[in-house]
């Protein structure tokens, strides 16, 4: 009843803030980008009317068919993901610092194990909902374009990528989560977030990425090609262990460092 009570309370939180309409409409943008790539690819004549745009999309050897596009919002959501996530993380964590009632909320006769709790829960359905509405607004702008190649199968294969796409990468917040409260804020783990990206960028083009975390979660979305050829075994591990270490640090700051004043 008690981490109930906390779920509900962070929930009830989250009615009065913009930063969870700004982040749909931020990750919305993929799929409507997405589209637009998708059309011009299948319209050659216009492509090379765009100029460049159209020269980048030939070059990107894009494919205008359902499998293609759902391919696109897999590498969407395993890159820039990552960024919507440090946002929920930093906010959801950071929220309570910055608005100065960290004090109050850690005050309360309740084990703080169970705000963390309830934060890690509050993120993961925040992440969860953004997941599905641009689920369905990919869909809905690929009939709209008519792609080639609809089946049961590629829905079904495009959905379950994006969705590990998704999963993986929330399995590096509770990082974010942990450098929010050590920070006491928002810009410390928007930093980190920024950080990691550019080094899981550099450290994906190298044989170090299959172990470095941050290069790992785009991978997986296959950002830099097909996964089995650029993942180790380990890899899984090294992600599930950084998502660990990141909760155990989150709670052991907010238990045993964070007291009030």
């Amino acid at each position: 009843m008690k981490f109930l009570n906390v779920l509900v309370t962070e929930l009830m939180k989250l009615r009065r803030t913009k930063v969870t309409w700004l982040s749909l409409v931020a990750l919305g943008l993929g799929p409507l980008g997405g589209g637009l790539f998708m059309w011009i690819v299948g319209h050659p004549g216009t492509a090379q009317q765009l100029g460049l745009l159209g020269t980048k999309a030939d070059l990107m050897g894009l494919d205008a068919t359902w499998s293609g596009y759902f391919g696109m919002l897999t590498q969407m959501v395993g890159l820039v993901g990552q960024l919507v996530l440090a946002v929920i993380a930093a906010y959801v964590f950071g929220r309570e610092y910055v608005d100065g009632t960290a004090r109050n909320m850690l005050a309360l006769p309740l084990s703080r194990t169970w705000f963390v709790a309830g934060k890690f829960m509050v993120a993961a359905s925040w992440w969860a909902a953004l997941v599905c509405a641009i689920l369905l607004e990919g869909c809905v702008v690929a009939l709209a374009l008519r792609l080639p190649g609809f089946s049961g199968a590629v829905l079904g294969r495009g959905i379950h990528d994006v969705l590990l796409a998704a999963y993986v990468g929330f399995l590096l917040a509770p990082v974010v989560a942990w450098i929010a409260t050590m920070g006491r804020g928002y810009l410390p783990p928007l930093g980190f977030a920024m950080l990691m990206l550019v080094a899981g960028n550099v450290l994906g083009a190298t044989g170090w990425g299959k172990w470095f975390p941050w290069s790992i979660a785009p991978l997986f979305a296959g950002v830099a090609g097909p996964r089995t050829e650029l993942l180790a075994s380990g890899s899984v591990f090294v992600v599930a262990l950084t998502c660990g270490l990141g909760v155990t640090l989150t709670v052991a700051q907010v238990r045993w460092r964070d007291l009030p004043t």
